[in-house]
């Protein structure tokens, strides 16, 4: 490291106002492109800092503006069952690429299931000053975390939907354009009698979820049937091995998730019903190399995480939320999509 550099590591907003004869003030307002501050005395402080090669330090900086420079996510998963979801995992790679570049930290923390451990971290965080706000995962029916951000005066957006004047919400991620893409491709293979494997239906993206297929089913004259599962592929090995007993008529089955996908295939091929269709609702790499392979819904999930990050970073700075089309996802064909009987 050049003297130089050294010398602007040790430089402070004090040690410039001192050196060029001016206020603290006038110098943080210079630096920081604030008003307040004459252009001959902008032009000084800029030269000096140019001089000096220096950098604001990110503390130093989040302070003067009562910012942390972080955002949270909470999520209620088990900590050892996250790095087995994919979804997750191009999520927040999604939501890392746009805080990274926008010079933002991610805090995440996982609490497990038990009910209020989330509220108790959002409480925490917003005492401490720990984030400028949070990204809220997993929509529950009669969720009580809005409720309690807004009372804390905390910034949030709920991913998978965006705030619109007049309405308070809209879906970003069409489900109902999704289930129809399901539906049908299975009615296009002859399917008539098919099984909803949905996850837990405490969540709401998982009602709305599941009351799709059962509408664009009725108007393709498809029976359904719901088996509600747990995100996992040990639950949903189970069930259906469990169940498979009563689905004799039944020909397909849809899977929530990629994880239970893997899950169903392996009962079902246990059960030596290997003729029947199966599709995810998550596309990843698990469906690609499955044998055989899953025909699934890619719906690019770090995109969405990308937008639900734009999207609070818009509200924590105070911006017109920007109205975005919903994601269009795409039904990637594979070796489940097997005619009906």
């Amino acid at each position: 490291m050049d003297g130089k550099k050294k010398t602007a590591a040790r430089v402070t907003i004090h040690e410039m106002a001192r050196r060029l004869g001016v206020s603290v003030a006038s110098v943080s307002y210079a630096l920081n492109g604030r008003p307040g501050v004459g252009e001959a005395t902008r032009e000084r402080v800029l030269a000096l800092a140019r001089e000096l090669d220096w950098q604001p330090s990110s503390s130093a900086r989040a302070l003067s503006r009562s910012r942390t420079d972080s955002v949270g996510m909470v999520l209620r998963r088990e900590p050892e069952l996250l790095g087995q979801e994919p979804y997750y995992m191009s999520l927040l790679s999604g939501v890392e690429a746009v805080l990274s570049e926008a010079g933002q930290s991610l805090l995440l923390r996982m609490v497990g299931t038990a009910p209020g451990r989330d509220l108790d971290v959002y409480r925490q965080w917003s005492a401490q000053r720990r984030v400028d706000g949070v990204i809220v995962l997993d929509r529950l029916i009669d969720d009580p975390r809005p409720e309690l951000l807004r009372s804390l005066g905390m910034p949030f957006v709920q991913h998978g939907l965006r705030i619109e004047p007049g309405t308070g919400r809209q879906v970003v991620e069409d489900l109902v354009v999704d289930a129809r893409q399901i539906v049908d491709h299975l009615a296009a293979l002859g399917h008539t009698e098919i099984v909803d494997v949905s996850g837990p239906l405490t969540l709401a993206h998982e009602v709305e979820r599941r009351d799709a297929i059962a509408a664009r089913a009725v108007e393709r004259g498809i029976r359904v049937t719901v088996a509600e599962g747990d995100y996992t592929r040990e639950g949903a090995a189970r069930l259906v091995a469990e169940r498979i007993g009563s689905w004799a008529s039944a020909t397909a089955v849809i899977s929530s998730n990629d994880v239970m996908a893997l899950g169903v295939l392996r009962s079902l091929r246990a059960a030596g019903r290997a003729d029947m269709a199966l599709i995810s609702w998550d596309d990843s790499l698990l469906c690609e190399v499955s044998a055989p392979s899953i025909t699934a819904l890619s719906r690019r999930t770090d995109e969405q995480g990308r937008r639900s990050a734009r999207t609070l970073l818009r509200v924590i700075g105070g911006h017109e939320d920007t109205a975005e089309p919903a994601i269009p996802s795409e039904l990637m064909v594979r070796e489940t999509s097997i005619a009906a009987r």
